[in-house]
């Protein structure tokens, strides 16, 4: 995965800057080139990277399932649920908390360029946050091997 993400995140920021130019985006309309020499698109390019993977070994751990359907449902489930049940509360403290915690709002934090103190979490916060969930699930993956087909 790692691989791929990074194959793909390099073909997408040399897309970016092919194309963004030609729509307005240039830097006499304060809009400086995408450059991995920028620090936020540096940590955002590399942050992706790691989203992906954090992404796979969360499916690792949730295939422990045997289920493919189950288990895919269980990863979808997590990844869907609080950014949906999120948008349902209407206390901003609970909601901002939801978006805090869950692990696909959090880990994607971390593509984030500007506006960063309006985030609800910071970007290598909210990675962690998804590296918390992916350790949770192959750790109870590896239990669940270990238990049922000892």
């Amino acid at each position: 995965m790692l691989a791929a993400g990074t194959i793909a995140v390099l073909a997408c920021l040399l897309a970016g800057r092919l194309i963004l130019p030609g729509h307005g985006f240039t830097p006499a309309r304060g809009y400086p080139l995408l450059s991995l020499g920028d620090g936020p698109v540096l940590r955002a390019a590399a942050g992706s990277v790691l989203y992906l993977a954090l992404i796979a070994l969360l499916s690792l751990g949730a295939a422990a399932i045997r289920d493919s359907a189950a288990a895919i449902g269980v990863v979808l489930g997590l990844l869907y649920l609080f950014p949906v049940v999120a948008e349902l509360v209407t206390d901003p403290h609970w909601r901002r908390h939801l978006k805090q915690i869950g692990p696909m709002t959090a880990g994607l934090a971390i593509q984030a360029t500007i506006n960063l103190p309006s985030l609800p979490i910071g970007p290598w916060a909210g990675l962690g946050v998804l590296a918390a969930w992916a350790a949770a699930a192959l750790l109870a993956g590896g239990l669940l091997l270990r238990l049922r087909d000892a």
